[in-house]
C-alpha cells in the first residue's frame, strides 16, 4: 500500500516459527495445524475512532478530553491548542482525510474487509490488515472476508461505512462541544459525501489521463465502471492496459492479445460507444499528446498488486521453508508501476488462475 501511495502502517518484520498452531481459518470446524508467524507493524499512532468512542460511552469525559488534546498536540500541528474550536478543526480534518483515504482505496480496488470504528485510524492511515483483498474482476459487491455473510463491508459500501464511522466519532465528541459547535460539526459531517465524490472523481480522472474539467467526466467514469461490471473485467489491468494501448489502437478497436482485460471489456456491446466518448474527451486535453497521456497514466495505474493467489502461492512455499516467492513479492511490490521481468515470468500481470477465483480470507488468515 505504501508504494501505491496510500497512507498506511508499515510492516517492520515477519517472524515465522517452527512451532505449529491450531487454526480454524474459515470458522467452519475444520481445525488444522499450521506454522505460526508474527508480523510487527509500525505507525505514527494506533489511536482510532474507537479509542475516543469507548471513553465517551463510559462517561470518562475528563480522560476523553485529555486524550483528545494529546492526539491533537502530537499529530495535528496545524491546530492551535488554545483554539476554543480545536475539536471542530480536528473533526473537520479527520472527516476530509477519511474521505481521501477511502477514495484512494477505491482507486486501486482495495477492500479493507472489517471497517468498524476500532479499525479506522484517527490519522486516516490504513491499519489493522486482516481479511483484506484487492478486487480482481470489477464488482461493487466484492467481499474479501469469508465471515462477512451480510456483505456489510463490501467494497461498494466502504464510503458509506466511512460516513457511519465518522458519525460515531462525532457522537463521541459531542460531550466536549457547546450547542453552536455541535451544529457546526453536524454541518461538517454533511459535507463528507461531497468531499468523497470530489476526490473519487479526481482520482479516476487521473487514472484515465483526463486533464481539466468537462461536464460529462463523471458520466464517462460511471459508464466505464458499468461495462467493467457487466463484463467482469479485471479492475487493475483494465486501467493499466488503457495506460499502455495507443489512441490509434483504441480508435480502430484493435485490441492486441496481450491486453487481455481490454479484450474482455471489448465484448460489451457498448464498448465502442465508450471508446468514442473517451477519445473525444482526450482530444480536449490541453498541451497533451498520446505519448504523454500514456506515460502519465502509467504512473498512477499499477501493473502489480498483491492478489490473493499470489499471497497464497507464497504462503504454500513458505510452509515448505521456501521463501523465494515472499522475497520476490517484496521486491516486485516496491515498484508496482514499473514493468519487471521477474514479475512477468511469475505471471503477476496475467489473467489470474482459475483456482484463485473463489479465494477468500478471514480474520485468522
Amino acid at each position: 500500500m505504501h508504494y501505491l501511495g496510500i497512507p498506511t502502517s508499515r510492516a517492520a518484520s515477519l517472524v515465522v516459527s517452527d512451532d505449529d498452531v491450531w487454526r480454524d481459518q474459515f470458522y467452519n470446524g475444520n481445525i488444522k495445524k499450521e506454522r505460526g508467524a508474527i508480523v510487527l507493524r509500525l505507525a505514527k499512532s494506533w489511536f482510532r475512532i474507537g479509542s475516543l468512542e469507548i471513553l465517551a460511552h463510559s462517561g470518562e469525559l475528563d480522560l476523553l478530553r485529555r486524550l483528545l488534546d494529546f492526539i491533537i498536540q502530537e499529530h495535528f500541528p496545524s491546530i492551535a491548542m488554545n483554539d476554543s474550536n480545536r475539536y471542530l478543526e480536528f473533526f473537520s480534518t479527520v472527516m476530509s482525510e477519511t474521505a481521501n483515504l477511502i477514495s484512494l482505496w477505491m482507486s486501486v480496488g482495495f477492500a479493507h474487509g472489517v471497517c468498524n470504528t476500532d479499525n479506522f485510524s484517527l490519522l486516516s492511515i490504513t491499519i489493522d490488515y486482516g481479511p483484506f483483498g484487492f478486487m480482481e474482476s470489477y464488482d461493487p459487491n466484492f467481499v474479501p472476508n469469508t465471515s462477512d455473510d451480510e456483505r456489510r463491508y463490501k467494497i461498494g459500501n466502504q464510503a458509506s461505512v466511512g460516513l457511519f464511522n465518522l458519525s460515531k466519532l462525532l457522537q463521541a465528541l459531542k460531550p466536549l462541544l457547546d450547542p453552536r459547535q455541535k451544529q457546526l460539526a453536524s454541518q461538517i459531517l454533511e459535507g463528507y459525501g461531497e468531499h468523497y465524490y470530489s476526490r473519487f472523481t479526481e482520482l479516476f480522472k487521473t487514472k484515465l489521463g483526463l486533464l481539466g474539467e468537462k461536464e460529462n467526466d463523471n458520466y464517462l467514469i460511471a459508464f466505464l465502471l458499468k461495462i467493467m461490471e457487466d463484463t467482469k473485467a479485471d479492475f487493475t489491468m483494465t486501467f493499466r492496459e488503457l495506460s499502455e494501448i495507443t489512441a490509434d489502437q483504441l480508435k480502430e478497436l484493435h485490441i492486441p492479445e496481450e491486453f487481455w482485460a481490454l479484450q474482455d471489456l471489448g465484448k460489451h456491446k457498448l464498448f465502442s460507444e465508450w471508446v468514442t466518448m473517451y477519445l473525444l474527451r482526450l482530444k480536449s486535453n490541453n498541451n497533451d499528446s498520446d505519448a504523454k497521456r500514456r506515460t502519465r497514466m502509467a504512473t498512477v495505474n499499477p501493473r502489480y498488486i498483491l492478489r490473493n493467489w499470489m499471497a497464497e502461492s507464497a504462503v504454500q512455499k513458505a510452509n515448505l521453508n521456501d521463501f523465494s516467492e515472499v522475497q520476490l513479492l517484496e521486491q516486485v511490490l516496491q515498484h508496482p508501476f514499473q514493468r519487471q521481468e521477474a514479475a512477468e515470468r511469475a505471471g503477476y500481470s496475467l489473467r489470474p488462475p482459475a483456482w484463485a477465483k473463489h479465494l477468500k480470507v478471514s480474520c485468522s488468515s
